[in-house]
């Protein structure tokens, strides 16, 4: 049996940091990851670098920045110039990924996986096949649902396809949660003897805002902070304050409209629930939360079966997610693209057994690029043999006591069309300003813009980021400072936008 360990990346789809025991919330049934989180290293800040799917995944997997990986929007296929980390692992290692990809072409094994299981067959790029025969293809996913008795109802250029809010309707059995927790397990079984990397990449709790454990929590119960549908101040950005005012009418877009058909038939169409009231907002709330559940549930099958296999001693497990949800705070539903914490603050777990097996919560603040060159020290790469075009570091020193956080965090926006429709064209114009933001090691914030309202906010006192300081006279070299970081911080990764003058 290798001296490696093994490598357990847990992603799941647009999870607050909030929703888990270790980060205050005592309430979301979520026993499998809190048990994993009670035994892991717990990061208090995670950050991702930009609150979008695919170019969040792109860094979470090859430890680059969006710019540099290739991918700065949503269905853009990841670079074959782009390594990641199932080609940067060691030889030894047989590397897996087992559900949503979103980084090109969902269907095929690619960018260094030995084992690939496909979940989604809906994304634009999922057609590029070179051969004609390759249009046809379908996930195993697909073919699961299809042995059941399903039926899709969504038509593609290459066929048929089932939707989200289609899959939304499914009985838990059935769920893309269940599904992947089921094969991640029979991987890990099937595979006992040689080290191996595996990331699972979860779709809960994406949106729609739907599924079978929807009647888990009242949401009269819901607690609420001080954020919930309170509208953006007159001095924070545009593009926020349009975003709320649209979400804010009962009219959100239909992609993030409250589904209330489960019929066990899957007919196509189904009621959608106008978000017209801070009850409607709570019901949407109660339902993402049941996704969490449901989420949690097919991770415990996969920690499960480390157990059976006599595994965990010998497994690194990494639980994150690539971003976060307003869930109508701020006004706001869904709100990528954003740098409030609650959009691009997600939960970082590392447990590593060999080093600890109760929780330690690590202070200070850590980006996603990290995340690679961490793993790819814990399984044995040396410093002199790390990669040397990785803009991440490792922390493997921060996990061992030796070494604090002590770094900035650098996040980015770059401009362009958007890929799915945000709601109006007001909305849709403000997506083509670039933004960029620092987070410093004191806790301070400053998000900006060349073309709207910057922002600056005081992490320590001011939590929920309600007082933008930016237009501060008490904070103008504070401003000129954290700036001057970001600009040190383009040099050094080659990023070209350029910032307004302050």
């Amino acid at each position: 049996m290798s001296d490696r360990p093994n490598i357990l990346l847990i992603c799941t789809d647009q999870q607050r940091r909030d929703t888990m025991a270790c980060y205050g919330n005592d309430w979301v049934e979520s026993p499998n990851v809190n048990a994993l989180a009670d035994e892991s290293f717990v990061f208090e800040n995670c950050y991702v670098t930009v609150a979008v799917c695919s170019p969040a995944r792109a860094s979470l997997l090859t430890g680059l920045y969006p710019h540099t990986a290739g991918v700065i929007k949503n269905s853009v296929p990841l670079p074959e110039t782009s390594a990641s980390i199932g080609t940067l692992s060691p030889d030894e290692y047989r590397t897996a990924k087992f559900g949503k990809w979103h980084l090109g072409n969902d269907l095929v094994r690619q960018h260094g996986f030995d084992d690939w299981i496909a979940t989604e067959d809906e994304h634009e790029s999922n057609k590029t096949h070179t051969r004609r025969e390759d249009r046809f293809r379908h996930s195993e996913y697909f073919d699961f649902l299809r042995q059941h008795g399903y039926e899709p109802h969504r038509r593609t250029d290459g066929g048929l396809a089932f939707s989200q809010k289609q899959r939304s309707m499914l009985p838990e059995a059935h769920t893309m949660s269940t599904f992947l927790g089921d094969n991640v397990a029979d991987f890990i079984r099937s595979n006992v003897d040689d080290p191996w990397l595996m990331c699972a990449m979860f779709f809960e709790p994406h949106p729609p805002y739907n599924g079978p454990l929807n009647d888990t929590y009242d949401p009269d119960d819901i607690p609420v902070g001080p954020l919930f549908l309170r509208t953006p101040d007159e001095n924070t950005p545009l593009w926020h304050r349009r975003r709320a005012e649209h979400h804010l009418e009962g009219e959100p877009t239909d992609y993030f409209r409250l589904n209330n058909d489960n019929s066990a038939s899957l007919d196509a169409g189904g009621a959608d629930l106008p978000l017209s009231t801070p009850e409607d907002w709570k019901a949407l709330r109660a339902r993402y939360f049941g996704l969490v559940t449901l989420m949690d549930r097919g991770v415990g099958k996969i920690l499960d079966a480390l157990e059976e296999t006599a595994q965990s001693d010998r497994t690194v497990v990494v639980f994150t997610s690539d971003h976060g949800d307003g869930l109508g705070d701020r006004g706001m539903l869904g709100t990528k693209r954003a740098f409030y914490e609650e959009i691009a603050g997600v939960p970082l777990l590392m447990r590593v057994p060999w080093m600890s097996r109760s929780q330690k919560v690590i202070e200070g603040s850590i980006g996603h690029v990290d995340i690679v060159p961490t793993l790819l020290e814990l399984m044995g790469v040396t410093p002199s043999e790390m990669p040397p075009h990785l803009q991440g570091s490792s922390r493997v020193a921060v996990l061992e006591g030796s070494a604090d956080l002590c770094d900035d965090v650098f996040m980015q926006w770059y401009e362009h069309p958007p890929t799915v429709p945000l709601g109006n064209p007001d909305i849709e114009r403000m997506s083509h300003v670039s933004w960029r933001s620092v987070v410093t090691v004191d806790r301070w914030k400053l998000n900006l813009s060349p073309g709207d309202q910057c922002e600056l906010y005081d992490l320590n006192q001011d939590p929920f980021e309600m007082n933008n300081r930016f237009d501060d006279p008490e904070c103008r070299d504070r401003v000129r400072d954290m700036t001057a970081r970001i600009r040190i911080w383009q040099q050094a990764v080659d990023d070209r936008l350029v910032l307004p003058a302050v």
